[in-house]
């Protein structure tokens, strides 16, 4: 007898290779194969009649075969004329047959034939059905409950996958499965059993719609538990890491007093509430682990400074790092600005750096010279000595990863302190359960007096439009950006190049200075450009999207974005974010070639109504899905079996509620929860 802890290997026709494709998607045991579930299902539970079938059904239909013939147009076609009792038609075509096949099929005889419903030239047809010739013996298509359809990976076929599942599912009825929620109070889901076999074979007066909208009861059961492995696995992280004894940090404002007084502002009240939890965070024996979370321009780095000046007043050093070189010039640009003044020494580190440069910058890490070192992923290699690190701050965190900052803390005696900060706003409920390993704070209001940047909407043909619009900005001593997403031509894209766009702008613009600027560039000519940019040198830098994190030029009032569509929503929100940064109103101008998708139409709108970045935020998400905005640095979050962050963030109320109950269980149990659903399961933190 089979248990499902069985490694699938033992399942006839299954060998070492279709063994090792199997595992890529997450399925080693018979355990495994129950949670691969149905991705849609087809209906073959009755006959349908030909006279109430619609193009687009996916029908089962029994009808008497007429006659076949084959056809050559470009390639062979095999056409199967069939009729039910009050003389309907339908044809069935193949275009890939063989003469077993066609001999198969004789006048007169029953066939049963499932598949979409399509309109032909002079029938409705459907093509390559799944058929069975009743009037030769074979099987019946007719089924009991609807019929699954599974996600499938290379060279394995529907009807293997689906044989597999029902003997694990055979397995599943005389066997116990670790259920958590069973024996929680106002429980009134279905269990762990029953939610499983309703998804594999739903039967006939299930809420077929409620399933296709992932609403049903049983899918709401097995998303709730997946989340709750997910959640369970990152609060694991966090007590794992916290279990660790960092510095802790006397809060002293001899520093911040004199950078408060240099300050051209006042702090918003949400400001001074995230650096009270930063603080609260570094007089504690334990590391921080906190995400700082809030919208372009709402003053993320004067609180990571102030951050940084405690780590000074208890003579630790803090490394800043940034996902591009462009980044990191500007954070030392405006940590210069901060820290000059009070007499603080910056080292900083790029790839771009010669080794003359890079050894000079390594001789001050290694000193007590400099309290605040900022650079690229180049921080975390081995010839980076620190002379005490205390504080790691980390830009954007899905461009980190776990084992990336695991090298730092092997270069500081005690674990050292942990501040992450993102431009992407996540809506709070999502942040909770995406970022359960870290303490959060949110800067939720911008600074006063910012005007908002006003979004105009435009199709290509109107180019001549926009170049007037640059004439006039630069002529009151504004600058512009113009923003292209591709370098070269592309037969397949309709997108205007960059290097074309700069040929036609320098031609249409020769009074102004016009100057392009891509990622292919060498990056001390990225450099140069981006010194006369901020002094004002040029007036039109035409680049490529990589400008959308770290520029901060305040005298742009104006930039356009060529074939705006082809971005995503916080992306355009990021570039259109690097204009408006002084008191004079600022236009950006999203440009579009039509026709355009539904998709993009609803992106482009919703810019256009707001620059609100959390709504913006919560709209990409719902467009484009978790993966590409939320980053891959959550264990399992981007490739999760049946739960969507997004579109099931109405249960996560219960998943909190939940997962806290969970983590009051003993060891063993928690990890069959997570190692359920978590295939790829291992901890970083178990090492160190």
């Amino acid at each position: 007898m089979y248990q499902l802890s069985n490694s699938i290997i033992i399942l006839d026709g299954l060998g070492p290779k279709t063994q090792q494709r199997l595992n890529t998607i997450g399925i080693f045991n018979l355990e495994h194969l129950l949670f691969q579930l149905p991705t849609r299902y087809q209906d073959k539970t009755k006959l349908a009649k030909l006279n109430q079938v619609r193009v687009g059904d996916e029908v089962l239909i029994q009808l008497t075969i007429k006659y076949t013939e084959q056809v050559s147009t470009h390639k062979k076609q095999l056409l199967c004329y069939l009729s039910d009792s009050n003389h309907q038609n339908l044809l069935l075509r193949f275009f890939y047959f063989n003469q077993y096949q066609k001999q198969n099929f004789v006048r007169g005889d029953i066939i049963q034939c499932f598949g979409k419903i399509k309109m032909g030239q002079n029938s409705l047809e459907i093509h390559h059905p799944e058929y069975r010739l009743i009037s030769k013996g074979q099987a019946n298509l007719l089924e009991k409950t609807l019929s699954p359809i599974y996600p499938l990976t290379a060279n394995i076929r529907q009807t293997q996958m689906k044989k597999w599942i029902d003997i694990a599912l055979e397995v599943l009825q005389q066997s116990d499965l670790s259920d958590n929620f069973k024996n929680l109070t106002n429980n009134a889901m279905p269990t762990l059993k029953q939610a499983l076999n309703t998804l594999h074979h739903p039967k006939v007066y299930d809420n077929i719609k409620q399933i296709a909208n992932f609403k049903h009861l049983s899918q709401q059961r097995l998303i709730i538990d997946e989340l709750c492995a997910q959640r369970l696995n990152l609060l694991k992280f966090k007590r794992k890491r916290k279990s660790k004894t960092s510095n802790i940090f006397k809060i002293k404002n001899n520093l911040i007093q004199k950078a408060l007084n240099t300050l051209k502002f006042k702090l918003t009240k949400a400001q001074q509430r995230c650096i009270n939890d930063i603080n609260s965070d570094l007089s504690s024996n334990h590391p921080m682990l906190r995400l700082l979370q809030g919208d372009i321009g709402s003053g993320k780095t004067v609180i990571v400074i102030f951050a940084c000046l405690q780590a000074i007043e208890n003579g630790f050093q803090t490394t800043i790092i940034t996902p591009t070189e462009i980044l990191t010039a500007q954070y030392l640009q405006e940590f210069s600005n901060y820290l000059t003044p009070l007499g603080i020494g910056i080292a900083f580190l790029t790839d771009s750096q010669s080794a003359i440069q890079r050894s000079k910058q390594l001789e001050k890490i290694n000193s007590d010279t400099v309290r605040i070192i900022i650079g690229t992923h180049v921080l975390i290699q081995t010839q980076v000595i620190f002379d005490k690190l205390g504080l790691v701050i980390i830009n954007e965190q899905h461009t980190f990863g776990v084992h990336q900052y695991l090298s730092l803390v092997q270069k500081s005696h005690n674990t050292p302190h942990q501040l992450i900060i993102t431009t992407t706003p996540i809506p709070k409920s999502l942040t909770i359960s995406v970022y359960a390993d870290l303490d959060y704070s949110i800067i939720d209001e911008l600074p006063p007096g910012r005007t908002p940047t006003n979004t105009i909407v435009l199709g290509n043909e109107k180019k001549n439009k926009v170049i007037e619009k640059i004439k006039q900005v630069c002529n009151t001593g504004n600058q512009v950006y113009w923003i292209c997403t591709l370098i070269e031509e592309s037969e397949v894209l309709r997108t205007e190049s960059a290097t074309n766009t700069h040929n036609y702008l320098k031609k249409n613009l020769e009074e102004l200075t016009v100057v392009l600027i891509h990622g292919r560039m060498h990056k001390h000519k990225k450099s140069n450009i981006i010194a006369k940019f901020f002094k004002g040198k040029i007036d039109v830098l035409v680049a490529t999207s990589e400008i959308e994190t770290g520029m901060n030029i305040i005298n742009t009032s104006l930039m356009v974005i060529e074939n705006s569509e082809r971005l995503g929503l916080t992306q355009l929100h990021q570039l259109r974010s690097r204009v408006g940064r002084n008191l004079d109103a600022s236009i950006c101008i999203l440009m579009y070639q039509a026709p355009l998708s539904y998709n993009a139409i609803a992106r482009l709108d919703i810019l256009r109504k707001t620059n609100d970045g959390f709504k913006i935020a919560l709209k990409d998400l719902e467009l484009r899905g978790p993966n590409e905005i939320l980053g891959t640095h959550q264990i399992g979050i981007t490739n999760m079996k049946i739960a969507n962050i997004v579109r099931d963030r109405y249960l996560l109320k219960q998943v909190q509620s939940y997962s806290k109950q969970f983590l009051k269980l003993d060891k063993n149990k928690q990890h069959i929860l997570i190692t359920r659903w978590i295939t790829d399961y291992n901890n970083p933190y178990d090492n160190i």
